[in-house]
């Protein structure tokens, strides 16, 4: 006797259809007939089983952020289902398409207070671009079709709630209307390519024309486009400057590019941004609106190909609706070139000034070894296509200043939604995607400590993600908010500190400690060269602060009076920044570039004195 067909078996074939390869998530009783309907087409697409079901969602994000392709991932009912809300919010957040299907209580149940009794549809409207309830097995074609045609096309999160009755109700059972023809949907789709029209082209050309001074604000729209990007940049003679989540979009050693922007970025990209008379923006909308020309400095042309974010940080004088690539090459030939080469010229050594600062922070022979060591190293160690999964906190200043991406490596971490704990899910999601590429996670230990079970789920699914974590034992981002943004003392950011190395190991991973800044670059690459899982563990300078490109006045008096209210070891916190001013005094890209001779002299003395103070704190 044949297998009864249910209405989860037509669900998970539809998906199949759709070219799905991979799912992402976690059991339970609210969703076992999804299950069984997974199981039973294990050959035709891959279950990668997690720990928590935010990390199904957000590997998820990963895995459509690095292929291009839906992710899916599912939960069951009630609080499976919640926690997949912030991957889901980091889909709509992030422009990643994704599908996410829940459980849901017994059809004719919901609403009677029932076990785990939620209008999951409801809980998700104001997140899903996409949001049904599966209403019967005759539904499931259908929503199915325009869920996934609605996360492909507008980049997004798409959710299905699929009650647990219907998951395994035979997919012929229940009332079919006349007019639900079947087979009336289909899983046809291609990405639409848009480039505006010629006169809009036009228009752009003429508003850039004659300008001499040109920037090129690039983000995540950009990614792909990185041929014409500099073909351009060539033409209008026009520094790139990249919003973190475009970093890859150009490598980092690119002529052309000044790096990251905003309080990561570098010197050459402030400037940039600050003189320029012409900005073109492509596929962008960096928050950080202080950071734009100021209103009436420079002319805009943005590129994008969602008409509702023109204009969104920077008043734009020529829109351009359509694909970043597409767009470029349209708009190229209208270019006229710009023979005045000073202000990317200037640029250019600005960033070679950049780099060299860079390069003294990242082999600093300092112990505790300075948070800029291990990221500097970890250059060497990458492979030629790797991927780079970043994550939230003092980590990101690092990851956007001192890992040099080149031609062929990826990169990516929840920049606009800004969640902590993405760097391991997002490899989860990358590695399933890629297994033959190498995967590393650059994270801090409290990211990294708010999903650190799912490393088990690279142990499990032999996932090869190499694990390199900044301890530092605080929440450094938000300690350095309290004070530098606030004025406050630090309260509340202490990290109980873990032993990363023996948790590798109680995993059946490797787990290695790196704590020398003259062994780092050896062990990291011992460390990325071996097989399996592995979970680097750099024990670095808690102090170390994430200087910005320029020390603002506001900053130093909120500062100032952070330490004087009280701040936890302010001696030594005073002590690092000012032997970091002296030693950097002399590279014209760091901050401390105008400190005078006797301001320096000044420095040292006090540097003294405040060393005597950070022993006796210690000591207390």
């Amino acid at each position: 006797m044949a297998e009864q067909r249910t209405a989860a078996d037509t669900l998970v074939d539809r998906l199949v259809d759709w070219g799905v390869e991979a799912i992402f998530g976690l059991p339970g009783d609210g969703i076992n007939g999804l299950m069984e309907a997974l199981r039973k087409r294990r050959d035709r697409i891959r279950y990668v089983h997690v720990r928590h079901e935010e990390v199904a969602a957000m590997a998820a994000v990963g895995y459509a952020k690095f292929t291009g392709r839906l992710g899916v991932c599912f939960a069951t009912s009630g609080p499976g289902a919640v926690h997949l809300l912030n991957g889901l919010l980091d889909a709509k957040v992030e422009q990643a398409p994704l599908l996410a299907i829940t459980g849901m209580s017994y059809h004719d149940l919901i609403g009677t207070s029932y076990l785990q009794d939620i209008n999951t549809d409801y809980l998700f409207n104001d997140i899903a671009l996409y949001n049904q309830r599966i209403m019967g097995p005759a539904h499931v074609t259908n929503v199915v079709d325009y869920a996934v045609r609605t996360a492909l096309s507008q980049r997004g999160p798409a959710h299905l709630a699929f009650p647990i009755d219907y998951q395994a109700a035979p997919a012929g059972s229940g009332p079919r209307y006349v007019r639900n023809v079947p087979g009336h949907t289909s899983t046809t789709f291609r990405t639409p390519v848009r480039v505006p029209c010629r006169a809009d082209l036009e228009a752009a050309a003429r508003t850039l024309a004659g300008r001499t001074r040109v920037a090129i604000l690039a983000g995540a729209g950009a990614r792909g486009a990185g041929d014409e990007l500099e073909a351009v940049a060539e033409l209008l003679g026009a520094p790139i400057v990249k919003a973190q989540l475009g970093k890859d979009c150009v490598p980092d050693d690119s002529p052309y590019t000044t790096g990251p922007i905003g309080l990561v970025g570098s010197l050459p990209s402030e400037e940039a941004l600050e003189q320029c008379d012409a900005l073109l923006i492509v596929g962008s909308t960096m928050p950080y609106i202080e950071y734009y020309p100021k209103p009436g400095q420079a002319v805009c042309v943005q590129i994008d190909d969602k008409p509702e974010r023109m204009g969104l940080r920077c008043p734009v004088d020529v829109p351009l609706c359509g694909d970043a690539g597409a767009t470029l090459a349209a708009l190229r030939p209208l270019l006229p070139r710009n023979d005045d080469r000073r202000f990317l010229t200037k640029a250019q050594e600005g960033m070679a000034r950049w780099w060299d600062l860079i390069a003294e922070r990242g082999t600093r022979s300092d112990t505790p070894m300075k948070p800029q060591v291990p990221a500097w190293a970890l250059n060497d160690a990458l492979a030629p296509d790797a991927i780079v999964c970043g994550d939230s906190g003092t980590v990101t200043t690092w990851t956007a200043r001192q890992i040099r991406l080149r031609r062929g490596q990826r990169f990516s971490f929840s920049g606009t939604n800004c969640s902590m704990a993405a760097g391991l899910p997002y490899a989860i999601g990358a590695q399933t995607a890629y297994p033959g590429r190498q995967v590393v996670v650059f994270t801090g230990d409290g990211s990294l400590t708010m999903q650190l079970g799912d490393f088990l789920t690279a142990v499990q699914h032999d996932l090869p993600i190499k694990v390199v974590v900044l301890r530092n034992d605080t929440l450094g981002l938000i300690k350095w908010e309290q004070m530098v943004f606030l004025g406050n003392p630090e309260y509340g950011v202490d990290v109980a500190p873990l032993d990363f190395v023996k948790f590798a190991e109680a995993c059946g991973a490797k787990g290695v400690r790196i704590d020398d800044p003259g062994r780092c670059a050896t062990q990291l690459a011992d460390a990325l060269a071996a097989d399996g899982p592995v979970i680097v563990e750099c024990v670095v300078d808690q102090h170390e602060p994430p200087m910005p490109a320029k020390i603002r006045k506001d900053q130093v008096s909120k500062l100032t009076k952070a330490l004087r209210s009280g701040t936890p070891n302010r001696n030594r916190i005073a002590l690092d920044m000012v032997k970091d001013l002296l030693d950097e005094a002399s590279f014209q890209a760091s901050p401390a570039r105008a400190i005078p001779d006797r301001a320096g002299q000044a420095l040292s003395g006090l540097a003294g004195r405040l060393r005597d103070r950070a022993d006796d704190e210690h000591s207390e």
